[in-house]
């Protein structure tokens, strides 16, 4: 008798879910021409996320309550799980009880410490800096010298993911409830060229791709095998031509802003392209692709007179606020826009993203996740400070300059001062100096919430004076609002030393390289503008000058396009990868100089 009712009873209830679930999902979708297996893997992925940011948001609450504790946990962890490594044994990991025992034991750190070791690693041998062998031997970006090569392993990508990605996904939906949505989201993103080291470790940019999460794809506009295409500007197109199909797109994806300021470029220059290819559905002959990858996406593509249309009244208008215009529904755009991506921010502002909010989620390195921000609307990127992903230190900003300074813990720094992160990681780093100076805003329960400031490898100083990219910059900020007309497109600096005498100047002094839009030309008197507000933003700099042991600057204006030009240059003379790439505010090497002059216009 209870079986024969509840065979019935359970089929309703099957029924009603399905009913429900595909309620929702039909909401979520809004109308989108897509497959229902594409949608349910959608629906599902944004489900999975949502409650996996949900909970890792309830660990975080609970951590930043108990910082000190913490801490302490997280460094022991990773001291007893490597103190048999090579590195372990010589440092004593075994018999070190505590935060403050290690911190007498073991002084602070810099790449030059450990790069026979990771060279060793590289080489094969196992348990030198970390018990588990790396998963990638790891590229920085360069900003502040050369590449160099880290470690990363399985633990730091777990955290960056539940830390960082899961946690910065919930603080999203909450601000910006449309990001529920089953809208697809266009990630700019460059399949990187990888090498093997002798152990046959893969060699690489230590950045999310999304080769490596297949089951999220249904999330991208961009198909599969477009990710694979190997070489930028092809690559660029594709992630374009999918993107201008959907006029649904709910977000724009890049790790720097930089990228989708370059795609917009892309965009104005090839919008005739894009809506051929748009209206014709297919790959355009000329685009140099592997034919295998061509043909699967030709395959995805179908003709849509209708949406090319539309695609070029829009760009005939102009690409004044073009985003919205192509995207309506467009909720966000998903990038970092701090530090030397701050110009490329304000630009897409301005212009092709006008309207559209800004989300910046992480503060992180090639060294792995250091703090995320929970406040997507504020316009202020401030980042709380992740206690289980890093042991933090911090060395005061008056004890920079010092080999061996003393260093506060993440409970003892005090808001409105300025100091370098000092961290330990779980890929084999130990009380490493970051070279990141940051800002203390506040507080979140007992953890600090920071702003980042500046890089140290990226200070100006001729005579000892250290004017940071955080300075530089306000003060050239300032110049430009009292240029008439003028808007800042781009720009770096030189010291005059690089370049001797061809520098143009007796004394030293700084060589400024702008890209402007809205004027060709400057007067002297506009020049010195720059000149005398960096001399009202740093008495430093102002004595000098007054001196006389510090000569005036000289301000350049290079002609439309050079710093992408220069980006190129610097990517084809360097092992970097454009995902990770940043612009160098201060060019350390002749050649880029030399590049940049090429390109003086006035």
């Amino acid at each position: 008798m209870w079986a024969a009712w509840l065979g019935p009873a359970l089929l309703v209830v099957v029924v009603s879910a399905m009913a429900l679930l595909w309620r929702d999902i039909a909401w979520r979708a809004k109308g989108q021409r897509r497959s229902l297996g594409s949608l349910l893997k959608h629906y599902l992925g944004v489900r999975v996320l949502g409650w996996l940011g949900r909970r890792q948001r309830r660990r975080l609450e609970s951590d930043t309550r108990a910082v000190q504790r913490v801490q302490e946990e997280t460094l022991l962890g990773r001291l007893r799980k490597n103190a048999e490594t090579s590195y372990g044994r010589l440092h004593g990991f075994g018999s070190i009880q505590d935060g403050e025992e290690f911190r007498a034991r073991h002084p602070l750190t810099g790449y030059e410490d450990y790069r026979e070791l990771v060279e060793r690693v590289a080489g094969g041998e196992v348990g030198a800096l970390t018990a588990e062998r790396p998963s990638v031997l790891a590229l920085t970006s360069g900003t502040s010298g050369s590449c160099r090569m880290l470690l990363s392993t399985r633990d730091t990508s777990t955290e960056f993911f539940l830390q960082g990605v899961a946690v910065c996904l919930d603080a999203m939906q909450r601000a910006h409830p449309g990001t529920q949505s089953l809208q697809r989201t266009a990630k700019f993103f460059y399949n990187p060229t990888w090498r093997q080291s002798e152990a046959g470790i893969p060699i690489g940019p230590n950045s999310s791709t999304p080769r490596s999460s297949r089951q999220l794809l249904s999330l991208y506009t961009t198909p599969a095998p477009a990710f694979e295409v190997p070489t930028e500007q092809e690559a660029l197109y594709l992630h374009l031509l999918f993107a201008v199909k959907d006029p649904s797109l709910g977000t724009l994806e890049s790790n720097f802003a930089s990228t989708i300021y370059y795609a917009f470029c892309a965009l104005q220059e090839r919008w005739r392209e894009l809506a051929e290819d748009v209206e014709l559905g297919r790959v355009r002959p000329e685009l140099a692709v592997p034919q295998e990858v061509r043909r699967d996406l030709d395959s995805r593509l179908r003709p849509d007179p209708a949406r090319a249309a539309q695609l070029r009244a829009q760009c005939e208008t102009g690409f004044q606020g073009i985003a919205r215009r192509l995207w309506p529904r467009l909720n966000l755009v998903l990038t970092v826009d701090s530090g030397s991506n701050h110009v490329y921010g304000e630009l897409l502002r301005r212009h092709y993203c006008q309207g559209v909010p800004f989300y910046s989620p992480f503060y992180a390195a090639t060294e792995g996740l250091i703090g995320i921000n929970l406040w997507p609307e504020r316009e202020r990127h401030q980042y709380l400070l992740c206690p289980r992903s890093m042991f933090c230190e911090f060395i005061p900003e008056e004890g920079l300059e010092e080999r061996q300074p003393s260093t506060l813990l993440l409970h003892q720094v005090q808001e409105g001062q300025q100091y370098e992160l000092v961290v330990t990681n779980a890929a084999g780093l130990y009380r490493y100096r970051l070279g990141d100076v940051v800002r203390v805003v506040g507080f979140h329960n007992q953890c600090p919430v920071v702003e980042f400031q500046y890089r140290r490898g990226q200070m100006l100083s001729v005579r000892g004076e250290k004017v940071s990219e955080e300075l530089f910059y306000g003060a050239l900020q300032r110049a430009v609002s009292l240029w008439p007309g003028a808007e800042l497109v781009d720009y770096c600096c030189a010291e005059s030393g690089i370049l001797g005498h061809f520098s143009g100047g007796s004394d030293p002094h700084y060589q400024v390289f702008l890209e402007l839009r809205g004027v060709r030309n400057l007067s002297e008197e506009q020049r010195y503008k720059l000149d005398h507000c960096l001399q009202e933003d740093s008495a430093i700099y102002k004595s000098f000058r007054f001196k006389g042991s510090i000569g005036p600057m000289r301000v350049q204006l290079v002609r439309g396009g050079a710093f992408q030009e220069l980006r190129s240059h610097m990517l084809a003379s360097s092992q970097a990868c454009p995902n990770t790439f940043k612009m160098h505010r201060v060019l350390r090497r002749k050649e880029f100089v030399q590049f940049i002059q090429g390109r003086i216009i006035s």
